[in-house]
């Protein structure tokens, strides 16, 4: 087989991925339920929610997240904030937010007990200390609007889901942060496809760490976090046991209602995503590695290739690139920066495949992971995933 007939049949592969994904946005998308539409719910009609989520060493960002939580416009709810061990200010910020408010709880973790990640552990603690017939697992750097809680248990009761996460405003700022979160963005939406979520028959699931509102009575019966103990991306399985246990699952987008800064600038992303990316991969090199090569096949070479190209490789590239540019360029609108940036693309793609081959990498290298402080070795992780 020679070179250009090589070309010309993996292109057309990658052409028609992306024929099939663009087609199953653009019908999937339209779909996804929205909390601008949901009524927000009466008081009477309210039941009550427990607001959880950990904090280590979160002094910085803690603040004004807490001030959002405290300030929602919800007749019966609670925060039940963990400090995870924390080493600067963040246990005497959650102390003196009890202290001042009757809607908040402080707890703290000396310790972390064997066979737990902090985060799973602390978010067990949390629950354990609420009183919530519905939980809010968020993070300690998320922002709520005042209106969210009314409309998201709303729509959760509307669509009959135990539970529902949202996807929320990022904030980005810099040149690097807008590449890459930007093709974060649509590799979520393709590889997730969150409009196959909320139906009963497929087993696409989601858990966004900003948000998850789970009906208490489902959570216990899907095992709680104690299930999660040494799941890293812990978020994303609360989703899949979720929908494993049968119960009704829902993705949901929020705009302006849930927002946050995840990381400041492209090298904290890097940073922070090392823990991560491998874990998504559920620390097998081989699911990584072919991860890794789709991404570039799909994402880089058609870019790449096309001034050498002619004849039908030529369009199969030309297709691969133009359904790209557009994908992105909507995703960049979502994210509210200019659809310029759609042609950055396989920048994006060439950074996050670095990402997810440097978690692997430094995983391997060290025998494990590094999370909040703590190191947990690669063996204990592999048997705790999910």
């Amino acid at each position: 087989m020679n070179l250009h007939l090589f070309s010309t049949i993996a292109l057309g592969a990658v052409a028609a991925l992306w024929i099939y994904g663009a087609i199953e946005a653009a019908i999937g998308v339209p779909r996804l339920a929205s909390l601008a539409g949901a009524p927000p719910l009466d008081d009477a009609d309210c039941p009550s929610i427990s607001i959880l989520f950990a904090a280590r060493d979160e002094a910085h960002k803690l603040p004004g997240a807490l001030a959002t939580f405290l300030v929602v416009d919800y007749p019966r709810y609670e925060v039940v904030a963990v400090n995870d061990r924390s080493e600067d200010g963040t246990e005497e910020i959650l102390k003196r937010a009890a202290q001042e408010n009757p809607h908040m709880k402080a707890v703290s973790v000396r310790e972390l007990p064997g066979g737990w990640l902090g985060k799973p552990h602390a978010l067990q603690k949390a629950y354990e200390q609420s009183t919530g017939e519905w939980l809010i697992f968020t993070d300690a750097d998320v922002h709520f609007a005042p209106g969210l809680l009314r409309s998201a248990i709303s729509l959760a009761q509307k669509r009959g889901w135990e539970h529902l996460t949202l996807s929320g405003r990022t904030e980005i700022f810099s040149f690097g942060e807008k590449v890459v979160m930007t093709f974060f963005g649509l590799a979520f939406l393709m590889s997730v496809r969150p409009w196959r979520v909320s139906d009963p028959r497929s087993r696409a699931f989601a858990g966004v760490g900003m948000f998850q509102l789970i009906r208490r009575s489902a959570y216990e019966a899907m095992g709680t976090h104690r299930r999660l103990a040494m799941e890293v991306v812990d978020d994303m399985k609360l989703g899949k046991l979720v929908k494993q246990e049968g119960f009704r699952s829902g993705l949901a987008m929020a705009g302006d209602a849930v927002s946050v800064h995840w990381h400041s600038g492209l090298g904290n992303i890097i940073k922070g995503t090392t823990k991560n990316f491998f874990a998504f991969a559920e620390f097998s090199l081989f699911v990584a590695s072919i991860q890794i090569f789709g991404i570039l096949m799909m994402c880089v070479v058609p870019w790449l290739a096309l001034p050498f190209l002619h004849g039908w490789a030529l369009l199969f590239a030309g297709i691969a690139v133009g359904l790209a540019i557009i994908l992105h360029a909507g995703a960049c609108i979502e994210f509210r920066i200019s659809p310029a940036y759609a042609l950055t693309f396989p920048i994006g793609a060439l950074i996050f495949a670095w990402m997810l081959a440097r978690s692997m990498i430094v995983t391997l290298w060290t025998g494990g992971v590094t999370w909040r402080g703590t190191f947990y070795p690669l063996e204990e992780l592999k048997r705790g995933v999910v």
